[in-house]
């Protein structure tokens, strides 16, 4: 089943005027459901806000995530939270990619 799962991100600053959005399908291959997912651009010390537009992904789910944070980056450090409270992260050069399957 196909549908909106994550929202764009905003920044409120200054855009560059290379940098464009990140638009990437997020699959959910595993047996978990996805009550969160935050992205932030590798080195951060702190993760971004949850940008699930629902409440949950379930297992066989997938849909459009865009990231629109207005960074010229592609090197992003994305983390998932199941239901049962598991976390789970990945580096993932986001510019690469056309879909993002999470498995168990």
């Amino acid at each position: 089943m196909r549908m909106p799962v994550a929202a764009a991100i905003a920044v409120c600053a200054a855009t560059p005027a290379l940098a464009e959005d990140l638009i990437f399908t997020l699959i959910n291959d595993s047996s978990y459901t996805i009550v969160e997912m935050n992205v932030s651009p590798v080195g951060e010390e702190l993760w971004g806000e949850n940008i699930l537009t629902i409440d949950f992904v379930s297992p066989g789910m997938s849909g459009d995530v865009t990231i629109a944070d207005g960074l010229d980056v592609c090197d992003y450090d994305l983390r998932f939270v199941t239901e049962d409270g598991i976390e789970a992260s990945k580096t993932q050069n986001l510019c690469e990619i056309n879909t993002f399957t999470i498995n168990d």
